[in-house]
């Protein structure tokens, strides 16, 4: 009887443990399912509303289905590139970088968008010279502000009949002129057009010559477009430069690996070779944020 009380103990001490830990990890599982659900949301809204405001209009879900299909690809891919099931440090290695690569096409849809919103203001501010001259020409000829924004549309194509079509029809449905500009000012996120914001809103109060003004403003943003593309020209060959040398480590990397697996495995299975690695991976982030720092000028 002795005996079979003290097999009880021994088993109820394990089982309680198993327990314990199977509800821990349920409620982790939970807690993990519902913050990815609440990513998931957020992350899909936030940037289906950035698309749209620049009237690129996707869903939500097609959004979030397209990040997550993207991230698994990612990772099957970089985990049979660089891992194996053969040892443990190789399956290690395979799941760490394919989780670093699902992450980085996880965050696609972001760089996407940033990529087209820089480009779209690009467009717009080289369009808004050719739109300052068209106001000031209607205005000239004795237009209203609200009926040259009109012509503007008409006679434009996107990306700035797109935002100042917007602009016209909140001032259609009651929004108050001076709101609706704060509007297309905060939507664009263009110092050109804040610019050419001001002045109207300047004119406007004081009784200002409006088309004086345009001219001015046009012939600055003009200017400034020109040293910008001047800039973008000499700075080529430092852009290019500093790729080259970014990517450059990785391919040397890469091409070791595919000569010599077992010298990179057994380098990146030490101690020293995880330290010179994450040193090589600094110094390489370093260098980048110091290139793009020196190439980027502000005019």
């Amino acid at each position: 009887m002795e005996t079979l009380t003290h097999t009880g103990l021994l088993w109820l001490l394990p089982t309680l443990y198993l327990v314990c830990f199977s509800g821990l990890t349920y409620a982790f599982l939970l807690a993990l399912r519902d913050g990815l659900e609440s990513y998931e949301r957020v992350y899909s809204e936030q940037t289906a509303r950035q698309f749209a405001d620049i009237f690129f209009f996707i869903p939500p879900r097609r959004i979030r289905d397209l990040a997550w299909t993207a991230a698994v690809a990612s990772f099957l891919i970089f985990f049979f590139l660089t891992g194996d099931f053969k040892t443990v440090a190789g399956l290690l290695r395979g799941v760490f970088i394919g989780v670093l690569a699902g992450l980085a096409a996880l965050a696609l849809p972001r760089w996407y968008l940033a990529f087209l919103k820089q480009r779209r203001l690009r467009i717009f501010n080289e369009q808004l010279v050719d739109a300052l001259m068209t106001m000031s020409s209607a205005l000239r000829a004795g237009s209203s502000i609200a009926q040259t924004f009109e012509h503007l549309v008409r006679q434009n194509q996107p990306p700035i009949s797109q935002e100042f079509d917007l602009f016209l029809q909140q001032t259609r449905i009651g929004v108050k002129f001076e709101d609706a500009l704060v509007n297309l000012e905060k939507r664009v996120k263009s110092e050109d057009l804040t610019l050419m914001i001001r002045s109207i809103e300047i004119a406007r109060q004081t009784g200002g010559n409006l088309t004086e003004v345009f001219d001015k403003i046009a012939s600055v943003i003009r200017e400034r477009i020109r040293i910008q593309g001047r800039i973008r020209t000499l700075t080529s060959q430092g852009r290019m430069q500093g790729i080259v040398v970014g990517l450059l480590p990785v391919a040397l990397v890469f091409a070791l690996f595919l000569l010599d697996p077992a010298m990179m495995t057994a380098f990146f299975t030490s101690s020293a070779g995880i330290l010179t690695g994450c040193l090589a991976l600094a110094l390489e982030i370093i260098g980048a944020l110091l290139i793009r720092k020196i190439l980027r000028i502000d005019i």
